[in-house]
């Protein structure tokens, strides 16, 4: 049963959406392990999860949107399937109780189980200093005038990208220095706002992009990244019928041999340097 409109009570589910943050050290925790975790908290909580099929069941569980190694999410997404109705709050304070540190589970709401979030928007930050804010605000204003905004990947084929139509807004912003329990990106003068549009057949990568406005310096000296927005398709509300996602495949071109050689040399390196300290992937 759930309750009825107008009156408090308890909410029942069988299909929970809860947002989370992970922060911290366990920013460093890769997705197979975030999942391997909230697994072994539903046994010790004891709550009665569905089970997937096959030789390896597990959980049924769906995250909205993977997080990059080493970037802390503040607001994220993940949808658990159980065997009957629970009561939703009661769950959220059995999961609180199980998490690590780090791992901080917010709210709760009830999901049909026919519905699955599907993100349409995501926002990355970083903090910039002062003397970096006005080089920073112009590389955004110069990406954002660009007709194409070309990377190139490896996966899941080689090929150069078109990741203009992904950027929504790429902005610096200032900040309020809230509190010292706040995101660390709140406390900072200076906001770096990566504002990118998700879509069926992609989205830009904040790693590409931190490249792109020559700021990965500052993630090498100890800045964090964090993920502070994960809007949801079914839970967006809004009134501008041109601000959607754009439809369709970006535009790609495909990479010579001497262009592959030279990009598998950079993600060798790259891991190279993530075994020394944390990288955004």
């Amino acid at each position: 049963m759930k309750r009825a409109p107008g009156k408090p009570g308890p909410m029942f589910g069988d299909k929970l959406r809860f947002r989370f943050s992970k922060t911290g050290t366990l920013r460093l925790l890769s997705h197979h392990d975030l999942m391997r975790c909230l697994e072994r908290m539903l046994r010790r909580a004891a709550l009665p999860f569905k089970s997937t099929a096959g030789f390896h069941p597990g959980p049924r569980v769906v995250f909205a949107l993977s997080l990059p190694l080493g970037v802390a999410g503040l607001d994220e997404v993940v949808e658990i399937e159980f065997l009957k109705e629970l009561d939703a709050d009661e769950t959220l304070a059995q999961l609180r109780s199980q998490a690590p540190d780090g791992l901080a589970f917010n709210r709760v709401s009830i999901l049909p189980m026919k519905i699955t979030g599907v993100p349409r928007r995501i926002v990355y930050r970083l903090a910039i200093p002062e003397e970096r804010v006005e080089t920073v605000t112009l590389r955004c204003a110069e990406l954002l005038a660009q007709e194409k905004v070309w990377v190139e990947r490896l996966k899941p084929n080689p090929k150069r990208l078109n990741i203009r139509p992904y950027l929504r807004n790429l902005s610096v912003v200032r900040s309020l220095r809230e509190r010292e329990a706040e995101p660390l990106a709140e406390r900072a003068d200076h906001i770096l706002a990566l504002d990118l549009w998700v879509t069926g057949t992609g989205t830009a990568r904040a790693d590409e992009l931190m490249k792109l406005l020559n700021v990965t310096d500052l993630i090498d000296a100890g800045s964090v990244v964090e993920r502070s927005t994960v809007e949801l398709r079914d839970e967006f509300v809004g009134t501008d019928p041109a601000d959607i996602p754009p439809d369709g495949q970006a535009d790609t071109l495909p990479l010579d041999a001497a262009a592959i050689a030279n990009l598998i040399q950079q993600k060798e390196e790259d891991q190279l340097v993530s075994a020394l300290g944390p990288v955004v992937e």
